[in-house]
């Protein structure tokens, strides 16, 4: 790829791409139907997410000249719903000195965060170049028309890590607190993850604070993608540790004080219990709702969309809520009402032990669904499985199961059978409380299962690649009663991002 003079030119050259390689994907198998998705290549982490006069903004990691992770670019879409996706062109590339380097495999323009400045649109990002020894540098690009951005002259705006930190110093987030702006870096103290905290008055100039929080020697090796932020009467911390049980992100609560530079945690759990999430990122709408949007793909597995030249997708947009126990709950957005179409309700079913029901059979439910049920449980101490097995194939030998385990209180899916190409996987939700009544709010898409458990008290996201034609839904129990109070099933619309 020949190095351009200018930003404009190396926009210019990628959107060039991502307009020759639209048509390759017109046949691709597993493109998701509501999920969020780039136009073609590669994409990875939610970045600078913001509203502004109604419109919602989503930047996001992509190499639009491949469906590998390569040069990173900063991808672009607006909608008004959170729901309807609009492409941009892409918002920045690589093209200085800090960034790029055509000779460099690893480069590029990686993750960050978004603000506005008055009516100015600011992005900030860190600039990499792999084999220099202060390989990532903080920058940033501001717009007055929130499509079109420059890369300010004052770049980089901090150029290298504080002493005795980590040259892994990436994913700048930034809000604003009273009079100051402050920013929080991912990076790593003795091989144990951290972030950073510094303050500025007018977004170039920026002064160390210190460092704001780090791992007891637990949570990983470098924190990726920081997010700090006032939820309820608490702080929360989201980092994505780096080298930590397959890649899960996890969520602090706490407090923050400002004078001291020091977010301090009272609790900490997994922010989601999938395999396929990660890079998770938040913003406050004007609605005063705290959004998450994260990558729906586990970083160290294979991609089988590749087959078809495309790579990566994100998680539906969840509201957050701070619990009357203190702890994060997610939620799906309002907003993803509008995509209900065809809906099928069964009231008031009694399941005896080991037994099922098809839930597919009068109404033809396919690839695209949402689904809700709340189970009682009679017998829930003398143990046994109450479920969903879902994306079932004719003969059973295909599925995706979603179920309670009395015995352990956790919510469990299990991708085992999930299809050949499916990542083969167990993943497991522990429960806070034990009670008989267990409620689950279920989004299946093409080639995703998303499970938010009792009102948001976990939530679990994984990749699925079963054969297209198994899409049978069965409700069932092992070694216990349940009686099910109430299922909904809607089909879900199409939103047209392909």
């Amino acid at each position: 790829m020949k190095q351009p003079k200018t930003h404009n030119e190396q926009l210019l050259l990628a959107n060039q791409s991502v307009a020759n390689s639209k048509d390759e994907l017109k046949d691709a198998s597993y493109r998701l139907n509501y999920h969020f998705m780039a136009p073609v290549g590669w994409l990875n982490d939610p970045n600078g997410l913001i509203q502004h006069n109604g419109i919602y903004h989503l930047f996001y990691q992509f190499n639009p000249y491949s469906f590998h992770w390569g040069p990173m670019h900063w991808g672009h879409a607006t909608s008004t719903d959170l729901v309807h996706w609009n492409h941009e062109p892409v918002a920045l590339a690589p093209s200085e000195a800090y960034e790029y380097d055509e000779t460099k495999s690893e480069m590029g323009c990686f993750s960050g965060s978004a603000v506005m400045n008055g009516d100015v649109m600011t992005l900030f990002y860190t600039g990499h170049l792999e084999g220099k020894e202060n390989k990532e540098v903080q920058a940033i690009a501001t717009s007055t028309d929130g499509i079109h951005f420059t890369k300010h002259p004052a770049n980089p705006v901090i150029s290298e890590s504080p002493e005795g930190l980590s040259n892994e110093f990436r994913d700048p987030k930034v809000w604003k607190h009273g009079k100051f702006w402050y920013m929080v870096v991912g990076t790593a103290i003795d091989k144990d993850g951290a972030i950073v905290l510094y303050k500025s008055s007018n977004l170039t100039e920026w002064e160390y604070v210190g460092i704001a929080a780090k791992s007891d020697g637990t949570q990983g090796d470098m924190w990726e993608c920081p997010d700090l932020f006032p939820l309820g009467n608490k702080y929360v911390l989201i980092t994505s540790p780096m080298n930590m049980d397959n890649g899960k992100s996890t969520v602090m609560t706490g407090s923050m004080d400002y004078e001291k530079g020091i977010f301090t945690p009272e609790s900490q759990r997994e922010i989601d219990y999938g395999i396929d999430f990660y890079a998770a990122q938040t913003f406050e709408d004007e609605k005063g709702r705290r959004i998450l949007i994260s990558w729906m793909d586990f970083p160290f597995t294979e991609f089988p969309s590749k087959a078809d030249k495309w790579s990566g997708a994100m998680t539906i947009p969840r509201e957050l809520t701070l619990g009357e126990d203190g702890f994060v709950r997610s939620h799906p957005v309002q907003e993803l009402n509008t995509l209900r179409d065809i809906h099928k309700h069964y009231d008031k079913l009694m399941l005896s032990k080991d037994d099922t029901y098809n839930l597919n059979s009068n109404v033809y439910f396919k690839h695209s669904y949402e689904l809700k049920c709340k189970w009682t449980l009679p017998e829930i101490e003398k143990g046994g499985k109450v479920g969903l097995r879902l994306r079932q194939s004719k003969d059973g030998s295909e599925q995706t199961n979603v179920f309670y385990d009395s015995a352990t209180n956790e919510i469990i899916v299990d991708t085992t059978n999930a299809g050949e190409l499916s990542h083969k996987a167990v993943n497991k939700a522990p429960l806070r409380t034990k009670n008989n009544e267990i409620a689950l709010h279920v989004f299946v898409d093409t080639c995703s299962v998303e499970v938010f458990v009792n009102d948001g008290e976990a939530t679990l996201s994984t990749r699925i690649y079963p054969d297209l034609a198994s899409n049978g839904i069965e409700l069932y129990t092992e070694e216990m009663e349940a009686m099910v109070e109430y299922t909904d099933i809607w089909s879900l619309k199409n939103t047209g991002i392909s």
